[in-house]
């Protein structure tokens, strides 16, 4: 019965925190940094507060540690991350973004739910596709900062996607080492948590949940 109970309420508070539209993740009040450490701060704190974000880099990790082939995967997708917050900057037009964040992180999970039996190649694309669309979704709140602010915050949001990550990583890879029996269990656990969280997010931009 507790584990009935806890399970209904960390998924009634990941509904909850997954309600609010990708482009709602506000650090600084919804205002534009004006100096660097204001900068530095929202960069730090967007993958946070955004809880679409935060499971698709959870997800990139865990990904990362089941494919065997070190940390690149990771760093790929926080390079593609960035690369989506200049797409934004670049005044370029990512249609439906909000729906596409919660699609792709949704699609991360079902790879991590899956212990990423679909291959390099594929997850490569979408590693890259997810940090493309994320990036963009994140850089909403950057868009018009000046240089010192705009570095600051894609210094903090490299910076934090990078330890998120890495700690996702080694979690994975500490279980897998010591041979604990439940770690198949935990990966296929926290895959569903990332498909739940996705798909919240996907059902609120699309208006299915208000």
């Amino acid at each position: 019965m507790t584990f009935n109970r806890t399970t209904c309420f960390v998924a009634a508070s990941l509904i909850l925190l997954a309600s609010e539209p990708a482009f709602a993740h506000h650090m600084m009040d919804g205002k534009l940094p004006q100096t660097f450490a204001q900068g530095l701060l929202s960069g730090l704190g967007h993958p946070i507060i955004g809880l679409d974000h935060l499971a698709a880099i959870v997800g990139a990790g865990i990904v990362a540690a089941l494919l065997g082939r070190g940390f690149a995967p990771v760093q790929a997708f926080t390079t593609a991350m960035i690369a989506g917050v200049a797409v934004h900057l670049a005044k370029a037009n990512i249609p439906a973004a909000e729906l596409l964040v919660g699609l792709s992180t949704a699609a991360v999970g079902l790879v991590v739910a899956m212990r990423g039996r679909f291959g390099v190649v594929p997850v490569a694309a979408l590693f890259a596709l997810t940090g493309v669309i994320h990036g963009y979704a994140l850089g909403e709140s950057i868009v018009g900062a000046e240089t010192a602010p705009l570095g600051a915050y894609l210094t903090g949001l490299l910076v934090i996607q990078t330890v998120i990550a890495a700690g996702a990583f080694l979690g994975v890879k500490l279980l897998s080492a010591k041979g604990h029996a439940v770690a198949p269990l935990a990966v296929r656990l926290a895959g569903a948590a990332i498909v739940l969280v996705g798909g919240v997010a996907a059902a609120t931009a699309a208006g299915v949940i208000g």
